[in-house]
């Protein structure tokens, strides 16, 4: 069976889906006992990149490729791989850390030094919720409305080194992802939250801040608001 393709929708994003799908079989397939290493990293781009920018996939930037995002110009592509190296090395040594303290701060330095010449968000928001799936945690979503905050975190570490903001996403998005997890495990029924508001005799605002601060048992599928009951 044919299946035509909506016009908005262009070559590249099918062949970026279907490589994301296989990526997450791949990693779903993963032992979790397996390490973080470059050449995981490496696999998992080319896995991510190929059929749609083969020349670039699953290699870092070589000699004269520079990447700037912003106002950050990331470091010469000469000193990538001992950069990458040592994070991986901080990561993989810090026993004493809070785990979710220590994802963070590796997301941050991944993505400061961005090695790639495309597909840096991607991997490295695969490589947050590979080392989740490590510590037995569900993977997390940091969304488009998120992202303003999320450029802000990147923004405080570069200026003074300040992890805060980025563990505070983290850790927002990996509450919510367990609230989701444990709604369904539990077989509680599905509601929409403007439902539950309405249930609670809450006004709809006041429900959904603490949504978003997660204060409350709340998760969101394909964008709308929902709780279990």
């Amino acid at each position: 069976m044919e299946i035509g393709l909506s016009r908005k929708v262009s070559l590249r994003e099918v062949f970026e889906a279907k490589n994301l799908a296989r990526v997450m079989q791949y990693l779903r397939a993963k032992s979790k006992n397996e390490a973080l290493s470059k050449d995981s990293i490496l696999l998992l781009h080319r896995m991510l990149i190929e059929s749609v920018k083969e020349e670039i996939a699953g290699r870092f930037r070589l000699s004269g490729e520079y990447v700037r995002v912003g106002t950050h110009i990331a470091p010469a592509p000469e000193n990538i791989e001992q950069l990458i190296d040592e994070i991986l090395i901080e990561y993989s040594s810090d026993q004493t850390s809070y785990f979710l303290d220590r994802i963070a701060k590796f997301h941050l330095d991944f993505e400061t030094i961005h090695p790639f010449n495309d597909g840096n968000g991607r991997i490295g928001r695969l490589l947050v919720n590979c080392q989740f799936s490590s510590f037995g945690f569900p993977g997390i979503i940091i969304r488009n409305k998120e992202k303003l905050q999320y450029g802000f975190s990147f923004n405080e570490y570069h200026l003074s080194k300040n992890t805060k903001p980025m563990e505070k996403i983290i850790s927002l998005a990996l509450t919510e992802s367990l609230h989701k997890r444990l709604a369904y495990l539990k077989g509680l029924k599905i509601i929409a939250l403007s439902d539950f508001a309405k249930k609670e005799g809450k006004s709809a605002p006041s429900v959904f801040n603490s949504a978003r601060r997660q204060t409350i048992a709340a998760f969101r599928e394909k964008g709308t608001w929902k709780i279990g009951v």
